[in-house]
């Protein structure tokens, strides 16, 4: 589940990343597309994160940490990257205080994810 989803979001990341370049670029002002630029950062870097998960979870198959490392993941992609994109796009400051739920979900999957492979 993970290798699949860290592979639809390299794909998301990079077609979005294309599309805040390209497309945005004159639409946006500097400070939204330097938001949206960091929203795809983070998307990709998880996106390769969900692929170690997964190729993780392929030797530790019974790890609850590794299976909670990739769904926090998953989530911290949608919350952090998704609430930027967002509020880049529309200009909702409000979305701005979704930005760190997401970013706790990426630090504890990280901390999951460190804690499964010490446990093992």
């Amino acid at each position: 589940m993970f290798l699949l989803l860290g592979s639809l979001n390299a794909m998301l990341a990079v077609m979005l990343g294309a599309f805040g370049a390209h497309g945005l670029k004159k639409i946006l002002t500097a400070d939204m597309l330097a938001v949206f630029s960091t929203g795809v950062q983070y998307h990709f870097y998880h996106a390769l994160g969900l692929l170690v998960v997964g190729l993780i979870a392929t030797q530790l198959p019974a790890s609850m940490q590794i299976k909670w490392s990739g769904w926090l993941m998953f989530a911290g992609i949608i919350l952090f990257s998704g609430s930027l994109y967002v509020l880049a796009v529309t200009g909702l400051r409000w979305l701005g205080a979704i930005t760190p739920i997401g970013g706790v979900c990426f630090i504890l999957a990280w901390a999951m994810l460190a804690y499964a492979v010490y446990k093992t």
